[in-house]
């Protein structure tokens, strides 16, 4: 049975002949953001990788996938941007100092952010790095705060490329060995429009959310009265030292809610 496309342009066949590998780039180009861009945290990575290595099977009207590349190649390419991504967040960071984090709390910056970034480098050290690629929001900031930290370069080069194999080509493959499940196999056969609906629509859906409730906290506290910009001494407050990437991770010492525990 032909899948039926619930909108002529999401239709996968519309989408090839008009796309083509273009379609690829913008993948690529949303997991280089979430690392490269101080707002990428809008973006929701894991599941677009999830869903790219879904769409990269075969199928009647996609005979080499969606985006018309071997697998392989496809999450060879989106691991190559998340590296990239944390090497552009990185060199951000390092040249902008802590006058990268001098700004208003808005939709697109919050203060705690960072702060939650900088909880995560005190737990574990210098693999944040890794671990961060899989934590929406601190992947985004982690790049930037090690820059700023100056954490050792060569380290961060490492770190990154570990974490950008195992996010970024890793969950790509994933998507793609879950599609050898039959009932998943035939469901992205059969409902592969409706898939890429759900991708599309729900990726701008959360993306709008998020963005609006981070504006709408930011406005409420700054009609409390709170302080809403981060100036220069508090940027430099936000700035973590050299001995913090160096620090072996700790295991075990933390609260309820995940933060480190002081004097662990």
């Amino acid at each position: 049975m032909q899948p039926v496309a619930l909108i002529p342009w999401l239709d996968p066949a519309a989408i090839i002949e008009w796309a083509g590998p273009w379609s690829l780039v913008v993948v690529c180009f949303i997991v280089f953001a979430e690392t490269g861009l101080l707002v990428g945290f809008l973006l929701p990575g894991d599941t677009l990788l999830v869903i790219a290595g879904l769409l990269s099977h075969s199928t009647a009207v996609a005979p080499n996938g969606v985006f018309g590349l071997n697998v392989w190649l496809v999450a060879l390419l989106i691991g190559l941007s998340a590296f990239v991504g944390g090497e552009v967040g990185y060199l951000i960071g390092h040249k902008a100092g802590p006058a990268v984090f001098e700004r208003k709390e808005s939709g697109l910056f919050s203060v705690k952010n960072v702060e939650r970034t900088n909880a995560f480098f005190e737990r574990f050290g210098g693999i944040t790095i890794i671990l961060a690629r899989f934590v929406p929001i601190v992947r985004t900031f982690a790049p930037v705060a090690a820059g700023v930290g100056h954490m050792h370069k060569g380290k961060y080069t490492l770190y990154n490329l570990i974490g950008a194999v195992l996010w970024g080509f890793g969950l790509t493959m994933f998507g793609y060995v879950i599609g050898f499940i039959p009932f998943v196999r035939d469901l992205v056969t059969e409902y592969i429009d409706v898939i890429l609906l759900i991708a599309v629509g729900g990726t701008a859906l959360v993306t709008v959310w998020h963005y609006f409730s981070e504006r709408r906290k930011a406005k409420k506290a700054a009609a409390a009265g709170e302080d809403v910009v981060t100036d220069a001494v508090e940027a430099q407050e936000l700035v973590l030292e050299p001995e913090v990437f160096e620090k072996a991770p700790e295991i075990g010492h933390h609260d309820s809610d995940g933060e480190p525990r002081p004097g662990a």
